[in-house]
């Protein structure tokens, strides 16, 4: 199940929070494997790497050609092994596998946030952005800005796609605006550690004093072209939680005007399936007021539980346009998927307005 690589470190390239890119040129490798590697490593599990250090490799996402996750990654420095941690905590994250990990949670005994969170359980209103594309995340932002700057606001990062919230070079970029990064359920690596959604909603509340939240997977969803069979149903799954706490959802649905996956075209399946049949309270779902005559026949599904907001887009543009962070979504940007990133921006206007 694991393709192993055996290699050394050639050369330590480009670093951001959390993780640090290497060549690594291999010692143990197929015919059809190049000589050299690009592979990634996290210094808080493996230690920092060293030109020359010996390196073992999982090589499944070269071999697969993913797109998001297009690396060799680092499983150990065995010749150079890193400290054992130090500190509290005892939750367990990639929970019996061989990197499983110890963290801190939020609300755990050890966690100076245990006496706010400890009988914690009404998020009081709190505007939740929910979406199913990590991608969608700094779009979201760009609306949030642009319609109430100064907004406080976290991510509550699900584990649907990356664990390790250090993969996010966006992360990384969006450090200075956001108050922090909860990582929820297996994933680990953000600001705060929580053991799921729910208690992620409520450090993202009490915890970093947001007022309004974001939550989506980490890079790199998972889908299998089925109904049901993808990573955002969760999305759905979200909405539920919020409405549980005392939020309000708002639904960033996934639109595209340039996919070329039928499916996925208008409002995605994964928007369809989501918020049509998982989520069982209703939520806000912004639609940008250009898109909306288009996307009628396809919104109509969604109508009965949940509410269709018309959102004006005056300045959305020019806020994505500014955006610190190249804005990328299965390799379109801004202009090629215009739609997909004007209708997260719309979620970020309207739940930034109803502060």
């Amino acid at each position: 199940m694991i393709r192993w690589r055996q290699g050394s470190v050639e050369s330590v390239g480009r670093r951001w929070h959390g993780a640090v890119e290497l060549a690594v040129r291999l010692s143990q490798r197929t015919p059809d494997d190049p000589s050299s590697v690009r592979a990634l490593a996290y210094p808080a599990l493996v230690g920092e790497p060293e030109p020359g250090d010996r390196v073992l490799l999982n090589a499944n996402a070269l071999a697969l050609g993913l797109g998001t996750g297009g690396y060799a990654l680092v499983v150990a420095l065995p010749d150079r092994l890193p400290p054992d941690p130090s500190g509290p905590g005892h939750i367990v994250k990639s929970r019996y596998t061989p990197l499983q990990t110890v963290t801190l949670a939020a609300d755990e005994e050890d966690s100076p946030f245990r006496p706010s969170l400890e009988r914690a359980d009404d998020l009081g209103g709190m505007p939740v952005v929910l979406a199913d594309l990590h991608s969608a995340l700094p779009a979201i932002l760009a609306g949030v800005d642009a319609t109430r700057p100064g907004t406080r606001v976290a991510y509550v990062m699900t584990d649907g796609g990356a664990l390790p919230a250090w993969f996010s070079r966006s992360l990384s970029e969006l450090s200075g605006r956001l108050l922090g990064t909860v990582t929820a359920g297996q994933a680990y690596g953000g600001d705060l550690e929580a053991v799921n959604v729910h208690s992620a909603l409520l450090a993202a509340r009490y915890a970093l004093d947001a007022e309004l939240t974001i939550v989506a997977q980490g890079p790199g969803n998972l889908g299998t072209g089925t109904i049901w069979g993808y990573s955002g149903v969760a999305v759905g799954e979200a909405v539920n939680a919020v409405a549980t706490l005392g939020g309000r959802p708002v639904g960033s649905l996934r639109i595209s005007e340039a996919d070329a996956r039928e499916r996925h075209r208008g409002v995605s399946h994964h928007s369809l399936t989501a918020y049509g049949r998982v989520a069982l309270v209703p939520a806000d779902l912004p639609v940008p007021a250009p898109l909306l005559p288009s996307l009628s026949a396809e919104l109509a599904a969604l109508r009965d539980r949940h509410r269709i907001v018309e959102v004006d887009c005056a300045g959305l543009d020019e806020a994505l346009r500014a955006s610190p962070v190249k804005l990328s979504t299965m390799g379109r940007g801004l202009d090629a998927d215009h739609g997909y990133f004007l209708a997260a921006a719309a979620a970020g206007r309207h739940a930034a307005g109803l502060l």
